[in-house]
C-alpha cells in the first residue's frame, strides 16, 4: 500500500494504472545527472527483479538543460555501482510531449514538482505528477529526495537509500 501522506490524486492515479499492459514512468530532478537516473536505475533493477520488466518503460530527464547528453555524475555512478547498479543513462531535459508519453511522472523535490506543474499543459497532465517521496515506507518523514551534488559520499548513500524505498513503495503500490 501506498504511504499514509500520498494524496487522493495520487491514489486515483495509481489505480487507473494498475490494470495497464505497459506502464511508462518518467523520473524527474533539476539536471538529470545524480537522483533521476538514480531512480530509474533503481527502478529498472527492481522490476526486473520481480519478474515484471516488461510491463514498464522507464526513463528519466531533467527540469534543465545543462547536462543534456552526460552520464550521471560520476560520485553518483560510483555509490550505485557498489549497490549493483549500472547507470548508463544520457541525461535529457523534459519536454513537452513527455506528459503525453509517460504514465507518471516522478519528481524528486517541491522544486521539480512546481516547475513540472509550470509547463503542464492540461489539467490531465498536471494528474501525472507525483512525488517521490510520497511512496517512501521506511522514509515515511522525507519530504524530498535531496539533491547530492554539493554533498559527500553520505549524500548519495542517503538519495540511494531513500531511492530504494520509494521505488519499491511505487512498484508495490502499481502492482
Amino acid at each position: 500500500m501506498v504511504n499514509h501522506k500520498v494524496n487522493h490524486k495520487t491514489i486515483e492515479l495509481i489505480n487507473s494504472l494498475k490494470g495497464k499492459e505497459k506502464i511508462k514512468i518518467l523520473f524527474v530532478c533539476l539536471g538529470n545527472i545524480c537522483r533521476s537516473p538514480a531512480a530509474q536505475g533503481v527502478m529498472e533493477a527492481l522490476v526486473a527483479e520481480r519478474g515484471v520488466a516488461n510491463r514498464f518503460e522507464i526513463d528519466s530527464a531533467g527540469i534543465g538543460g545543462w547536462h543534456v547528453g552526460d552520464l550521471p555524475d560520476k560520485r553518483m555512478r560510483v555509490h550505485a555501482s557498489r549497490r549493483g547498479l549500472e547507470l548508463t543513462h544520457r541525461a535529457r531535459q523534459v519536454r513537452p510531449y513527455d506528459f503525453g508519453e509517460f504514465d507518471m511522472v516522478v519528481a524528486m523535490d517541491d522544486n521539480n514538482v512546481e516547475e513540472l506543474l509550470d509547463r503542464a499543459r492540461t489539467p490531465e497532465d498536471e494528474r501525472k505528477i507525483v512525488r517521490m517521496t510520497d511512496f517512501a515506507r521506511h522514509h515515511a518523514g522525507a519530504e524530498s529526495v535531496p539533491d547530492p551534488y554539493y554533498e559527500g559520499a553520505e549524500g548519495f548513500e542517503l538519495v540511494l537509500d531513500l531511492l530504494e524505498d520509494s521505488c519499491s513503495g511505487l512498484l508495490d503500490a502499481l502492482t
